[in-house]
């Protein structure tokens, strides 16, 4: 095993960490992304999996994704596959697709983006000298060591160029490069490092965690769009120790705007918000799919459950209207994805406030963001998802047997004649 460190202080040969000194085997990995690796292999070409996979799998757990890198080029890899998609274009990358929608990452080796001559985006490029790598270039390009890893599958083999390894055993994450000049080219790196950090039960490296601190503010520099991209793979796994992390760091306010600030100055109302979540992760290791709109619906339900559940008489769907007007988010959040959110809030507001005054709006049953409202209020109200059958009608009607109360003050409705017109006197 060798650790020969050039001045610069990366390392000119990698550890090689061979069998049995891994938990990794074969029977381990996607016997799909073990038939991408042996037939380019037998091809000549040298391919590994990489990044979270070799990651997971040597902390014990089963990776989602089983992504591979190799020397091959884009063009080769898919004249060799009949089943694979060539995407992107700066990047390209092949999906390699297989039955039941299965789809397996296979990316060229690349170069640290900072040595690549800047280009038009709408030029292709696809030569060794501009963005394609070694194995060892590819490493030192990623974000932080413990994603760094590749793992040879023909050799059996844990290849680390960067310190990964050592880091996983000693629980860490370490920012590959100088942590305020990494963030400083991409403040996403930042909420990337607290992402792992949170999910792995982690702690960041003190050089990176300074870095972080003053750095933090940079987030709110970051594009909409990939605030908005980042804050659904939260949405997707693990969403409360991430969101927490966000919160300790201030974080929050850069994506979620006055929402977010509220849940980093309130502490009871991120703690609804964290009951919430933590309700929702529950459900989902029990394997319930919770939808995108219904998982934004419960982020942004402490923010707005004060003003939808006041007394007095006032316009539900103006009031959410509005605070989503005024929310002043960094991340993005599509109009659509927004519209369905204020719905389903609406639709939840006014089925619990029907529990509170015997008046409710079944015209409501019509729309079609109904039955995930209704889920939705099981959340939050019950702390849980609803029993099979279980519905808020049967909910309505335990609480009130006799039917809705009558309204107070409104005008009766005229009384209709013989023939159906409204009697106008004796």
């Amino acid at each position: 095993m060798k650790n020969n460190q050039a001045a610069n202080g990366r390392r000119v040969e990698p550890i090689i960490l061979e069998a049995p000194g891994h938990p990794i085997t074969r029977t381990h990995i996607d016997p799909d992304a073990l038939k991408i690796i042996d037939r380019l292999d037998r091809q000549g070409f040298m391919a590994c999996l990489v990044g979270g996979a070799v990651r997971d799998l040597m902390l014990g757990k089963t990776p989602k994704d089983f992504d591979i890198a190799t020397d091959a080029r884009p063009g080769q890899i898919k004249k060799r596959f009949p089943n694979a998609y060539v995407i992107g274009r700066r990047f390209r990358l092949v999906h390699v697709h297989f039955p039941g929608g299965k789809i397996i990452e296979v990316a060229t080796f690349r170069k640290d983006p900072r040595s690549i001559p800047a280009a038009p985006e709408d030029v292709i490029l696809d030569s060794p000298a501009d963005i394609y790598g070694t194995p060892r270039e590819d490493a030192f390009r990623r974000d932080i060591t413990i994603n760094a890893l590749l793992y040879d599958a023909v050799l059996d083999a844990v290849i680390d160029y960067v310190g990964g390894l050592e880091d996983l055993s000693r629980r860490r994450i370490r920012v590959i490069g100088d942590p305020v000049e990494r963030f400083t080219e991409d403040p996403v790196r930042i909420w990337r490092v607290l992402r792992h950090a949170a999910r792995l039960g982690f702690e960041v490296e003190p050089c990176a965690a300074a870095a972080i601190r003053s750095q933090a503010y940079l987030l709110g520099t970051a594009s909409g769009a990939r605030l908005y991209e980042e804050f659904n793979k939260e949405l997707a796994s693990e969403t409360r120790p991430v969101v927490e992390a966000l919160r300790s760091h201030g974080l929050l306010r850069f994506i979620l705007g006055r929402a977010g600030e509220e849940y980093e100055s309130d502490d009871n109302r991120f703690s609804r918000l964290c009951g919430l979540l933590e309700i929702e992760d529950r459900a989902r290791k029990a394997g319930v799919v919770i939808s995108h709109e219904e998982m934004y619906a419960l982020i942004f339900w402490p923010w707005i459950e004060p003003l939808l559940l006041r007394d007095g008489r006032f316009d539900l769907h103006k009031t959410l209207h509005d605070q989503f007007q005024d929310l002043g988010a960094g991340a993005t959040i599509p109009k659509l994805v927004k519209a369905n959110v204020i719905q389903m809030l609406y639709i939840a507001g006014t089925m619990i406030q029907a529990l509170r005054t015997g008046h409710m709006r079944w015209a409501l049953q019509r729309r079609t963001h109904y039955d995930p409202a209704g889920r939705l209020y099981f959340l939050i109200v019950k702390g849980r998802l609803p029993e099979p059958g279980e519905t808020f009608e049967a909910e309505f009607k335990q609480a009130f047997p006799m039917g809705a109360r009558p309204k107070r003050g409104g005008k009766r409705p005229p009384r209709i004649g013989f023939r159906g017109r409204p009697k106008s006197g004796p």
